[in-house]
């Protein structure tokens, strides 16, 4: 009999890119490079627009925050938590998001938010030594995430082992 933890992915890697509105926005800044220009030389519109869009473009990747389960450890951008310290993980879509950035938001949590991935994932951190009671990290993968972290927290033995609960009643309670 196969078991189901050893069929789950241990890795996961995304980049948290803009939205549709986020790539109209960089196209619009490129105008304005040309528009600004364009009175002086139509050459100089058109280099001038080319210049600030490839600027918007690298503004863009850098923005782009990436979103990894590997070698042990789950980054949120330039922070790392080892999945040895993962405990309940949660998958979380945009209605529970809001909810936890909301109202429900612990001040000392740590948060990897991008505002163009409206779902998350919630993990809670269970290092005695860690003031962080959990992460509520951006992610248009919740479930996959979710599924990663608890797939790696098992195998790094963990003290939340078991599967990540995802979108029920447990998860919409009040915070332990």
């Amino acid at each position: 009999m196969v078991d189901p933890a050893a069929t789950r992915p241990t890795t996961h890697d995304e980049r948290l890119w803009f939205g549709p509105a986020g790539w109209v926005g960089v196209a619009g800044f490129g105008l304005v490079g040309v528009i600004a220009l364009y009175p002086v030389s139509p050459a100089a519109g058109v280099v001038g627009g080319v210049v600030t869009l490839a600027v918007a473009l690298v503004l863009a990747a850098r923005w782009a925050t990436r979103v990894r389960v590997a070698d042990g450890e789950l980054w949120a951008g330039r922070a790392h938590l080892p999945l040895a310290l993962v405990g309940e993980v949660v998958a979380l879509d945009a209605e529970m998001t809001r909810a936890e950035l909301g109202p429900r938001l612990d001040a000392r949590a740590h948060v990897c938010l991008r505002a163009w991935a409206r779902t998350a994932v919630r993990v809670e951190v269970v290092d005695p030594q860690d003031p962080t009671p959990y992460w509520i990290v951006s992610t248009r993968h919740p479930e996959r995430l979710a599924t990663a972290l608890a797939t790696g927290r098992d195998r790094a033995g963990g003290p939340g082992r078991g599967r990540p609960a995802a979108r029920d009643e447990r998860s919409r309670g009040h915070r332990p």
